[in-house]
């Protein structure tokens, strides 16, 4: 009988000592892991920090003492001169026009973009399968291979120094906005859409009763995504645009560092500094729907 309850208390021992030592490895594991993670998120977001910490220096000494983070003096006249601009254009006129050019784009690509997905993913017509595959072929594409003709055909339409070649385009279909809904549109049954026709709703009241409302993740994933790549576009503007009063903020910031004078560096990190709010609130406000968005377009088939 002492042995049995001998042997009974060194199997109880044992249980004990290996469920502490996965206890001791689970939070030396998990311990590891927010350390990574941490000094990782650290060293991504320090040019940020960087950034906004130069904005309130003075120019001269932003990158002779580019060691010390925080400025020994706050230069809140950065913002104050960064905002007149230049050309007699302040910076509410570069934030208008990009406003103006993002929204517009982002509009034009959200309602191509569900209109196409919706045809794709619902409708059985001629040439189906080859016109999908010449749509994702565009996505291999490099922009390099098209800018020229492009231009080209702007040109021939007076386009070029309008915002036209910057937010027209974006009408007609965007091959990863389009595969992202239709993605969302083939994980909704059809028997929905039958249901729905057998009372009365015809393609249109499908589309607007049955499809939008339950791909409204996708639909606000492809408005931040629109939105961010629109409103950092630098390259177009670029090309496009050559009178400051259209240019975007993104032209505009270029016009700080003037190569054959002293470049007005705090002004232009100021001016960064703020650039970044309208995507950081958009990314605050909606990430709630940007990881759902992406996260359900990876589950379906």
């Amino acid at each position: 009988m002492e042995q049995a309850v001998t042997a009974d208390k060194k199997r109880n021992r044992s249980k004990q000592s290996g469920s502490t030592s996965k206890k001791i490895k689970k939070l030396a594991s998990s311990t590891i892991y927010h350390v990574l993670v941490t000094l990782f998120g650290i060293v991504m977001i320090y040019p940020l920090l960087w950034m906004i910490m130069s904005s309130f220096k003075e120019s001269s000494s932003i990158f002779r003492d580019a060691d010390n983070l925080i400025p020994e003096t706050f230069m809140f006249e950065n913002y104050t001169n960064g905002w007149k601009g230049f050309a007699d254009y302040s910076f509410g006129t570069f934030f208008k026009n990009s406003f103006l050019i993002t929204i517009t784009a982002t509009i034009g690509a959200v309602a191509s973009g569900v209109i196409i997905a919706y045809g794709f993913a619902r409708f059985q017509f001629k040439g189906k399968n080859f016109w999908f595959s010449c749509m994702m072929l565009t996505m291999m594409l490099p922009y390099q291979v098209v800018m020229i003709p492009q231009f080209l055909i702007f040109q021939k339409l007076n386009w070029i120094n309008t915002i036209l070649p910057l937010t027209v385009p974006h009408f007609f279909g965007q091959a990863f906005f389009i595969f992202l809904n239709m993605q969302f549109i083939k994980g909704i049954p059809k028997e929905m859409d039958e249901a729905a026709r057998i009372d009365g709703c015809s393609y249109y009241g499908v589309f607007t009763k049955i499809i939008l409302p339950m791909i409204v993740p996708s639909i606000i994933t492809t408005c931040i995504f629109s939105f961010m790549w629109r409103w950092d576009d630098f390259f177009g503007a670029l090309l496009y645009l050559n009178k400051p009063s259209s240019y975007p903020v993104s032209l505009a910031l270029k016009m700080f560092a003037d190569p054959s004078s002293q470049s007005d560096w705090g002004a232009m990190f100021a001016m960064s500094s703020l650039s970044l709010v309208p995507v950081f609130l958009i990314f605050i406000f909606f990430q709630k729907y940007l990881v759902e968005g992406i996260s359900t377009e990876g589950l379906k088939g």
